[in-house]
């Protein structure tokens, strides 16, 4: 599939899915006249690179964690000690979302307490 295609089966931008070949994180042929190919796992491929981004992932954690997500199975070791890091992650998200909630019932109480 071509790069418009892949975006809008992912709802990646044409930029993003460029940025993600550019950086190593996706792979494509090029065709006879230049266009870019993308296979048809490309498609889950960008889906868990949004993903991970979306929380928050730095790049270089995306490229280290992405072959761990793949058809071919985990890398055995590698893929373990990287799950420890991305389950520290969990936890960290974890705790701040227990600190907003926290701060959101302060917040509630506040205006109830405040309201005429």
């Amino acid at each position: 599939m071509r790069i418009g295609e892949l975006s809008r089966e992912t709802g990646a931008s044409p930029r993003a899915i460029r940025y993600y070949e550019q950086t190593g994180l996706l792979k494509s042929k090029r065709r006879t006249n230049g266009y870019r190919e993308f296979d048809d796992a490309a498609v889950q491929t960008v889906i868990t690179i949004r993903t991970l981004f979306e929380l928050g992932f730095p790049s270089e954690l995306v490229s280290r964690v992405l072959p761990c997500t793949g058809d071919s199975g985990p890398v055995a070791g590698e893929c373990r000690a990287l799950m420890q890091r991305v389950s520290e992650i969990r936890d960290e998200m974890d705790a701040k979302a227990r600190r907003l909630d926290a701060t959101r019932d302060q917040l509630t109480r506040f205006i109830a307490a405040n309201q005429p």
